[in-house]
């Protein structure tokens, strides 16, 4: 068994023992400014779809409400502590602040459908919520934006795992090729994280 098999089915177990409680948190988690992409959430809960264990109506239930969830409480920060808490509190979450200005002038500019749009773009939709909830953006548009955009985005997701679930034995006649690819990606994405992490400790003792 290959590195990204092995990998896999590891996440998938999570992922399947833990039910739709994961997809939940980690939805939510993906929603505020953690972490955590949703590329590596939601395929492998199509996985578990094509196992028999989800279904693709409970996947997109969990994750939207997840994403909900995720998004209230940046609005609420954004409302609530504004730039201030951001700046102070960002840090340990690999905020970076210039990703945040340039998302509030994206907001500014494009105003309320900003937050449909902006579920398909990565970073800015970690970050969003944010300069919506500082603007004191309508809270019911806000919610029924999020919906709609985080729905079709996890669906879409959902939907990628699917088709590579059932093409899995095709996938895996390459897998010292997707080893490769995916020992890379996980490495840049340490050495990116790790890299951030400094530079937000360094100009927090400057």
């Amino acid at each position: 068994m290959g590195f990204t098999e092995l990998l896999v089915n590891y996440i998938v177990a999570f992922i399947a023992k833990t039910g739709y409680t994961s997809i939940v948190i980690l939805m939510a988690l993906e929603s505020m400014v953690a972490p955590v992409p949703s590329e590596a959430v939601m395929p492998f809960a199509g996985f578990l779809i094509v196992e028999g264990k989800f279904t693709f109506a409970g996947v997109i239930f969990f994750s939207t409400l997840g994403s909900i969830i995720g998004s209230l409480i940046s609005y609420y920060i954004g409302a609530w502590g504004g730039r201030p808490i951001v700046e102070k509190w960002g840090k340990y979450l690999l905020l970076d602040k210039h990703h945040l200005e340039l998302t509030e002038k994206y907001f500014t500019k494009k105003g309320d459908i900003t937050i449909l749009i902006c579920r398909f773009i990565p970073v800015v939709r970690h970050l969003i919520s944010i300069p919506a909830g500082m603007g004191r953006m309508n809270i019911f548009k806000f919610i029924i934006f999020t919906i709609i955009g985080a729905g079709l985005w996890n669906g879409f997701l959902t939907y990628v795992g699917y088709v590579l679930k059932n093409n899995w034995k095709e996938v895996m006649k390459y897998s010292h090729v997707v080893d490769i690819f995916v020992v890379v990606i996980i490495v840049v994405a340490v050495g990116y994280y790790a890299y951030k992490f400094y530079q937000n400790s360094k100009k927090n003792q400057d």
